[in-house]
């Protein structure tokens, strides 16, 4: 079986992607203690690290995960782009952007078949354009590299329109003649609106549901046949945390349906929404049942002021997401944990690339390993 590694890591979005399209996922780092621990929890198989990837070198990381000169796959990752997005102030300076550069640097020096790096629309400005030169520059001179990708997660059948950049680089001698039309969504893939994401999970939420243990609630597969593949089955060897497993196999049961205390006043806005409005007040959006999910922000760490993202409003009830629901609108799986709190939930969710997109991307770059190399 192929082997990858996971750099900036956090919930495993990409892992999970990289599972089911074959791959074994070897190691995965990331300096956030509490992505680190949802993703030890979902990967007890994998080698974990919690430790900032700047201070990584190559060959460390190769014995780390056990790994041989020469041996890597695929180096995959989604190096911090706080920096780059649109919504944040987009500072050329920001001490997060150099991450991006250092994944590049750790493809030089562990030689991968492979690369896949994930970031915003946003790390596309020509205010990057130097970085991105940069950090490109450091890419070996055998690799192909391909022109980066913008991936719509909502046309690879994702419920979501979160919109993403790919960086995808290859050596030949492993590989048919990939090209950035490879990576193109299927014509054939049907759209998954968000009334299809939602079915099957309590709509009754209680607002008293504030425990990891009260926010497991009984729930079922979502209509959508593809998606409820997706979204119920599908679960690799070795993947998934036992006791999580053990509760929605035999129990039906699914983490993370915690609620939300909302005043009178504010049940009334949002009850007043139509599908797609957003409130005056908190900003958030009244889901439309019948479209999809816009990105889902993840707020930012305790460094950052620790602040939380603005939740859409449920499409049936006066009320914001929760996150299970949030894990659906991202494409994750229903045995898939995350941390027992809300905010560090929500943190995690909106960190991680659709496992839906990155199975789909991955899959074409195992196939073309299988049968290439």
């Amino acid at each position: 079986m192929p082997h990858v590694i996971d750099l900036f890591a956090g919930a495993g979005g990409l892992s999970l992607g990289a599972a089911r399209a074959g791959f074994k996922v070897a190691a995965a780092i990331d300096k956030d203690s509490k992505a680190i621990g949802t993703h030890i929890k979902n990967f007890p198989a994998t080698k974990h690290f919690n430790l900032d990837v700047s201070t990584l070198k190559g060959h460390h990381l190769l014995e780390a995960a056990k790994l041989k000169k020469k041996s890597l796959d695929g180096l995959i990752g989604g190096p911090p782009c706080q920096g780059f997005s649109n919504i944040g102030q987009r500072a050329a300076k920001d001490e997060r952007n150099d991450l991006f550069a250092q994944f590049f640097r750790l493809v030089s020096e562990t030689r991968p078949k492979f690369f896949l790096a994930e970031n915003v629309p946003g790390i596309m400005n020509e205010l990057y354009d130097p970085l991105r030169k940069e950090a490109l520059s450091i890419i070996p001179k055998d690799y192909r590299v391909l022109s980066p990708i913008k991936v719509v997660a909502s046309k690879y059948g994702a419920p979501t329109t979160r919109t993403r950049m790919f960086f995808i680089g290859y050596l030949p001698k492993f590989f048919p003649d990939l090209d950035e039309g490879t990576f193109t969504p299927a014509q054939d893939i049907t759209p998954v609106f968000v009334k299809h994401a939602l079915s099957g999970l309590p709509v009754e939420i209680d607002p008293k549901w504030q425990s990891e243990e009260s926010g497991w609630q009984r729930a079922s597969a979502p209509e959508a046949a593809n998606f409820a593949d997706r979204i119920s089955g599908r679960i690799p060897e070795g993947i998934g945390d036992p006791g999580a497993l053990n509760r929605y196999i035999s129990k039906r049961e699914v983490s993370g349906c915690m609620g939300t205390r909302h005043t009178e006043k504010v049940q009334s806005r949002y009850a007043a929404l139509g599908p797609g409005e957003v409130d005056s007040i908190s900003k958030a959006m009244k889901l439309d049942e019948n479209g999809f999910c816009p990105t889902l922000r993840a707020g930012t760490d305790k460094d950052r002021g620790a602040y939380q993202a603005v939740r859409p409003v449920h499409h049936m009830k006066p009320r914001v997401i929760t996150p299970r629901e949030g894990a659906r609108l991202q494409g994750f799986p229903d045995w898939f944990v995350f941390h027992k709190t809300k905010w560090h939930s929500f943190r995690q969710i909106g960190n991680s690339v659709s496992p839906i997109v990155s199975e789909y991307l991955l899959c074409k770059l195992h196939s073309g390993l299988i049968d290439g190399g």
